[in-house]
C-alpha cells in the first residue's frame, strides 16, 4: 500500500481527486442535510441531546485538551526544535510577513471579531462566574473591564495555539518529511504506510467535516450581521430569504476568489481586509474616546496575561450554571473544529518559516491584533454605555447582530457614521469571502491528497457546496444544528489533535535537528 497517485483519476467529474474520500465526503454531508430538512423534530432533539451531553460530560476534557496543546506550542517556541525549519534548511518563506499574517488571520476569526467583539463584553459584563468570584458587581465599569479580558481569553493564546500549532505540524510532515499536506501525514510515526488506508480516509473526512461545517456555523452569524447592517444603511428587513441571497452572494464570491488562486485572489483580499480594518481601528480611535481606548487596549492585555492560567483551568462545578457551556465551552469546540481547516491553510502558506517563527509569530502577533480589535471595538461601546448613555448591553441582550452598527452610529452620526457602516458591512462580506474560499482550498487540498493546486472544478463545486449547506440548513432553522455539528466534530478530532501531538514529537526526536531528515515520503515512491 503506497501513494503513488496512480489510482486518482486523470479525466472526467472527479479528476485529479480521490475516489474514496471525495465520494464518501459528498455522501456524507447530503445525509446530514436531508436528515435534518426531512426529519427536523428529530434532527432538534438529537442534536440538543449531543451537545448537552458534551457540555455536561465532556467540559473537563474539553479544557484539559485546549490547555495541553498549548503547554505543547509553549515547549515547541522554547526548545530548540524551534529552529527546524519547515523545508530544506536552505528554503526561505514564499510570502513576507505582512501577506502571511494577513492570510492567517483573515481565514481564521475575521468575521467572528466583527460579530463578537462589542456584543461579548456587553453581555459577560451582566453576569458571569468570574465576575462573582473576584466579588465585582454586575453592570459595573468594573465588570467591563473583566469582560473585555474574558473576551481576549476566548480569542487568545488557547485557541491560536490550536491553529498554529496544527499548521506547524502539517508543515513539518509535507515540507521537511515529504508527504502530502493533508491531516492523515501527522500520523505517519505513528500508523505508517497505512494513512494511505481506511484509516486515512476516515481521517480526512473527519477533517473535511469539521471544515465544511465550522465555516458554514460561521457563515450563519456573518450573513445575520451582514442583514443587521443592510437594514441600517437602506431599510432592507430582517428575514431568513435576504440572509439565503447573501449566503449566495458571498459564496460565488468566495468561489471566484478560490479559481483565482492562493497568491492573487486570497492573499489580494486579505491584505484588503486589514487595510479596512486599520480604518475602521482609526475611526474609532479618533472620533472616539482617544485616551480610554488606549488604557483599555492596556489593561486588556495585561489582565488577559495576568488571569489568563486560572480562567484556562477553571472547570464548572455547578450544574445549575451554564455560562461554560454557552460560551468557554462552545469557543473551544468552535476552535477545534476549525483546526483542520485553518491549521492546514496556514502550512500551504508557512513554507521556509521555522517552527518557532510559525508558533511564535502567529501566536504573538495574533494575540495582539485580537487584543487591540477587542479593546477598541469594546472599550468604545463600554465608553458610550457608562459615558454617555448609550443602553448598547440592553441591545446586545436581545440582538447580537446589529450592536456593532449601533456603536458606530452614536460614535459618529450623519454622513461619516453611515459611511463607517457601509465599510463595516463590507468588511464582514470580505472577511467571510476569505474564510470560506480558505476552507474550500484546504477541502480541495485534502481529496486532492495534498496537491498545492486542486482542480478547479473541485474547487467551483466545493465553493458552491459550502453555500448550499449553509442555505438550505439556514432555511430549515438549522443553525442550532451547525453549531452543534462543529461542536460535536471537535470530540473525535481532539483525540486526533492529541495523537497528532504525540507523533509530532517522535518524529521530532528522529529529526534531531539533522540538516538531511529522514523523509517518510522518499519511501513511498
Amino acid at each position: 500500500m503506497h501513494d503513488t497517485r496512480e489510482d486518482i483519476p486523470r479525466s472526467g467529474p472527479l479528476a485529479g481527486v480521490d475516489v474514496t474520500t471525495t465520494v464518501a465526503a459528498t455522501t456524507m454531508v447530503i445525509a446530514f442535510i436531508l436528515f435534518t430538512v426531512l426529519m427536523p423534530d428529530t434532527a432538534q432533539a438529537t442534536y440538543t441531546s449531543i451537545k448537552n451531553f458534551i457540555t455536561q460530560r465532556l467540559g473537563w476534557y474539553y479544557i484539559a485538551t485546549v490547555n495541553l496543546v498549548l503547554l505543547a506550542a509553549v515547549v515547541l517556541i522554547l526548545s530548540p526544535w524551534g529552529g527546524i525549519r519547515l523545508g530544506r534548511d536552505e528554503d526561505r518563506p514564499e510570502f513576507k510577513w505582512f501577506s502571511w499574517f494577513a492570510m492567517l488571520f483573515s481565514a481564521s476569526v475575521g468575521t467572528g471579531l466583527m460579530f463578537f467583539s462589542i456584543a461579548e463584553p456587553l453581555t459577560h459584563m451582566q453576569g458571569n462566574p468570574f465576575q462573582r468570584m473576584a466579588g465585582i458587581e454586575a453592570g459595573s465599569l468594573a465588570s467591563g473591564e473583566q469582560a473585555l479580558q474574558i473576551t481576549l481569553f476566548h480569542w487568545g493564546l488557547h485557541g491560536w495555539a490550536i491553529y498554529i500549532l496544527i499548521g506547524a505540524m502539517l508543515g513539518y510532515f509535507s515540507y521537511r518529511r515529504g508527504l502530502p499536506l493533508t491531516i492523515r501525514s501527522a500520523f505517519y510515526p505513528l500508523l505508517g504506510r497505512h494513512i494511505y488506508g481506511p484509516l486515512g480516509h476516515a481521517i480526512d473526512l473527519l477533517a473535511i467535516f469539521a471544515t465544511l461545517f465550522g465555516t458554514a456555523t460561521t457563515l450563519g452569524l456573518g450573513v445575520a450581521q451582514m442583514n443587521a447592517g443592510l437594514n441600517q444603511l437602506f431599510g432592507l428587513s430582517i428575514s431568513t430569504t435576504h440572509q439565503v441571497v447573501l449566503v449566495v452572494i458571498v459564496s460565488v464570491l468566495a468561489t471566484l476568489s478560490v479559481v483565482s488562486g492562493l497568491k492573487k485572489g486570497i492573499r489580494l483580499l486579505s491584505e484588503w481586509n486589514i487595510h479596512l480594518s486599520m480604518i475602521l481601528f482609526a475611526f474609532f480611535i479618533i472620533a472616539g474616546p482617544t485616551l480610554f481606548l488606549l488604557t483599555t487596549f492596556g489593561k486588556t492585555i495585561g489582565g488577559y496575561l495576568l488571569h489568563m492560567i486560572p480562567m484556562g483551568l477553571w472547570v464548572n462545578t455547578d450544574p445549575s450554571d451554564q455560562w461554560q457551556s454557552w460560551w468557554t465551552l462552545f469557543y473551544w469546540g468552535w476552535w477545534l473544529s476549525w483546526g483542520p481547516f485553518v491549521g492546514m491553510f496556514i502550512a500551504r502558506i508557512s513554507y521556509g518559516r521555522t517552527i518557532r517563527q510559525v508558533l511564535l509569530g502567529g501566536m504573538a502577533a495574533s494575540l495582539l491584533a485580537a487584543g487591540a480589535w477587542i479593546a477598541i471595538f469594546g472599550g468604545t461601546a463600554l465608553h458610550l454605555q457608562f459615558f454617555a448613555g448609550v443602553d448598547l448591553a440592553n441591545l446586545a441582550s436581545k440582538d447580537l447582530a446589529s450592536v456593532l452598527f449601533h456603536t458606530i452610529d452614536s460614535v459618529a452620526g450623519g454622513a461619516l457614521g453611515t459611511t463607517m457602516i457601509g465599510m463595516a458591512t463590507l468588511m464582514i462580506i470580505t472577511w467571510f469571502v476569505t474564510s470560506a474560499d480558505s476552507g474550500t482550498l484546504v477541502i480541495c487540498t485534502i481529496l486532492s491528497r495534498g496537491e498545492a493546486h486542486p482542480p478547479q472544478l473541485q474547487r467551483v463545486f466545493w465553493g458552491l457546496f459550502l453555500g448550499a449547506t449553509s442555505a438550505v440548513l439556514l432555511v430549515a432553522g438549522g443553525l442550532q444544528a451547525l453549531q452543534t455539528a462543529a461542536i460535536a466534530s471537535a470530540l473525535p478530532f481532539s483525540v486526533v489533535l492529541l495523537l497528532m501531538c504525540f507523533c509530532l514529537f517522535k518524529a521530532l526526536i528522529e529529526d534531531g535537528r539533522s540538516p538531511s531528515p529522514k523523509r517518510y515520503a522518499s519511501s513511498q515512491q
